[in-house]
């Protein structure tokens, strides 16, 4: 039985009839006091968010001399993305590189916080501690957590590898940064570490919305813990997913200072952990006099491509979530 039905089926059941409280918390504020309230984050926005953008895409239109603005060549700065060298061939690598990053994050980070915060819902000793130690990292600098990492790494001192030899897997000692098979690898595991426990307060967030009736109900309809998870829990959090996918692809994307930190502005090995930030970046402060129109066109560009997929993302999911009801 699918969960739509079923959660249907309980409905008919167990008929509930609420009546809408009355009183003065029901009463809605005036469209002036909420434009009041909304004003400051909306000029705030609007200075930091739209007008660079705005900016940005005014910029990939013009020819540059350094800062100097020259003339206009319309969509030429796009054109010579894809046909200068090495843009040509750094952009695709980057590119693809941002892919590996999200699948990548998105199963280890998210299954894991997913995980544990289900483990951690019941209440047991211990709880908020965990909390707390999962969560920290991701309020760490992600250039500090990139410089830790490193020295962890490090194949001549680093903790890893000397807990691999003392264990007898000196066979997997490596330097892990340095070998061009690993070092995408590495640095998208210290990334998801880092970012684990935002998406598993937002889980945590969601079973605790999660009303108890539905799982006393499926557990007296005969539901294992594992078929209330899969059946029940999961289908409910769809809206969690969809979040936390969004949030997942935007930031991962735009990522830069972790990559930076463990592999360098080049995205060393041989461009073995080069990403679009990194390509940005080398663009606009090392691309020559005409960089800035440049670096301004890939601005654009990756802001329409993240600002596309993420919509088409929020889209799909509430389609799903509406397939539910």
């Amino acid at each position: 039985m699918s969960f739509s039905k079923w959660l249907t089926k309980r409905k008919t059941a167990h008929p509930q009839q609420r009546k809408r409280a009355k009183g003065v918390g029901n009463a809605a504020p005036s469209w002036g006091i909420i434009a009041l309230f909304i004003l400051p984050a909306f000029l705030l926005y609007t200075v930091f968010m739209i007008w660079p953008l705005a900016q940005s895409f005014y910029f990939s239109l013009f020819e540059f001399k350094g800062l100097a603005r020259g003339a206009f060549v319309g969509l030429r700065n796009f054109r010579e993305l894809f046909t200068r060298y090495p843009l040509n061939e750094q952009l695709p690598r980057a590119f693809l590189h941002n892919v590996y990053f999200f699948i990548g994050t998105m199963l280890i980070q998210n299954t894991l916080g997913l995980l544990f915060a289900k483990l951690l819902y019941a209440p047991r000793w211990g709880k908020r501690f965990f909390q707390t130690v999962y969560t920290l990292p991701y309020l760490i600098s992600a250039l500090v957590v990139g410089y830790l990492w490193s020295l962890m790494l490090n194949p001549l001192f680093g903790p890893i590898n000397r807990a691999l030899k003392m264990v007898g897997l000196s066979a997997l000692a490596r330097p892990w940064l340095g070998d061009p098979a690993t070092a995408l690898p590495a640095i998208i595991l210290a990334n998801a570490w880092q970012w684990m426990g935002f998406p598993m307060l937002l889980f945590a967030a969601g079973l605790a919305n999660i009303g108890e009736d539905l799982r006393e109900a499926a557990r007296i309809d005969g539901a294992t813990s594992w078929k209330l998870f899969w059946h029940i829990e999961l289908p409910l959090l769809l809206p969690v997913v969809g979040i936390v996918t969004v949030l997942t692809f935007i930031g991962n994307f735009n990522v830069f200072g972790i990559v930076w930190a463990m592999g360098g502005v080049n995205g060393e090995p041989g461009g073995a952990t080069d990403v679009l930030g990194l390509v940005f970046y080398r663009t606009a402060f090392r691309g020559g006099v005409d960089a800035f129109g440049l670096a301004s066109a890939l601005a654009v560009l990756m802001f329409a491509f993240i600002f596309g997929v993420s919509m088409f993302m929020v889209g799909q999911f509430r389609r799903w979530e509406e397939n539910l009801k």
